[in-house]
């Protein structure tokens, strides 16, 4: 074995770690922002928890910080669940009853859309709503096993409801139910109890991840859908871009036209303060910080990935036009690493 070529890789390596350290060090006195306390269990959230984590497609895993501690995945499950969506129903079923245009409007807006009384898209709740609803399955419990099984094989390891959480979300649901219910009267819910719809919606928002994860299941979509770990693939290849594209376009609430701006990449964010993002064909990137902004994004996740777009070339107007990408970084590292393990 080349001690040349092994010492190449822990450089190439600890390259890249330096590099997010030293944003991790930059952001980590911030001391904006609120934890989100609308669903009681998530005003418990420490807000110096913060952990940055970035996975290739080919295997690498870099992380800095606060990326083992568990919180709940709230509206990162959405692009997730609405890949399943399209597996059962395909793209003109899942279309029917959800659009994929930005709504301009708060995550937990009651509005529809005026010309087609469908939700606007399934990045906010009413259109997750409507999603959920969409998941094939002879039962609830059936449909809940498929959900968790899913997030699971996305996860690279077995993830799981926190009951407190579900409680929480079912107790405080009275505007999730309120959608819902404008939904039916529209006709843009399936035959159904509403409540076991939205039982459903509460406990794929209550499934418990770390930043680490969520970096994992960035990295399968960007793998094309095949968990880059565990080689599982998690949906197919041909409903990857659907996925993304909901991402780029509402993904980040209603930041999601300046985020497409000054950061371009698809992500997702959710109020416990987890944003994923997808640099397709290259990695996956995660970042867990409690305390939001006024849209209900992580404060200081807006930021790093501000400056990881700057610092590496992220954005998709820009990427192509250049090869010292984070991903590219790391797809070098991990090929090195593999040449260097075969020799």
């Amino acid at each position: 074995m080349d001690d040349g070529v092994i010492e190449d890789v822990n450089r190439r390596e600890a390259a890249i770690h330096d590099q997010l350290g030293q944003i991790h060090e930059q952001f980590a006195s911030m001391d904006e922002g609120r934890v989100a306390d609308y669903i009681p269990e998530l005003a418990d959230a420490n807000p110096a928890d913060f952990g940055i984590a970035a996975v290739g497609v080919k295997g690498s895993v870099i992380e800095i910080g606060a990326t083992d501690v568990a919180f709940t995945i709230q509206s990162i499950s959405k692009p997730f669940i609405y890949g399943m969506a399209l597996e059962d129903l395909g793209r003109d079923g899942v279309l029917a009853s959800v659009g994929v245009e930005p709504s301009g409007e708060a995550f937990n807006a009651i509005v529809l859309d005026e010309v087609s009384n469908r939700p606007f898209n399934p990045m906010i709740n009413s259109g997750a709503i409507a999603t959920t609803g969409l998941i094939a399955g002879a039962d609830q419990v059936e449909r809940l096993h498929r959900v968790l099984r899913t997030l699971s094989t996305y996860a690279g390891r077995d993830l799981q409801v926190d009951s407190a959480t579900f409680f929480s979300e079912r107790a405080t649901g009275d505007r999730n139910r309120a959608i819902a219910h404008l939904m039916r009267s529209s006709g843009m819910l399936p035959a159904g109890d509403i409540d076991e719809m939205l039982e459903l919606y509460f406990q794929q928002c209550s499934v418990l991840v770390t930043c680490r994860d969520l970096a994992v299941m960035a990295a399968t979509l960007a793998n094309g859908g095949v968990n880059p770990l565990t080689g599982e693939r998690a949906i197919e290849q041909r409903y990857v871009k659907d996925v993304l594209s909901l991402m780029l376009s509402c993904g980040m609430y209603d930041y999601s036209g300046e985020w497409a701006y000054r950061v371009g990449v698809p992500a997702k964010s959710g109020v416990s303060g987890g944003i994923a993002a997808v640099l397709p064909g290259q990695a996956g990137l995660a970042v867990y910080s409690p305390p939001l902004d006024p849209k209900g994004n992580s404060l200081r996740g807006v930021k790093v990935f501000e400056e990881l777009s700057s610092r590496f070339s992220l954005h998709f107007m820009e990427v192509l036009f250049h090869n010292n990408t984070l991903g590219h970084a790391l797809d070098r590292a991990a090929a090195d690493g593999a040449a260097t393990g075969s020799s």
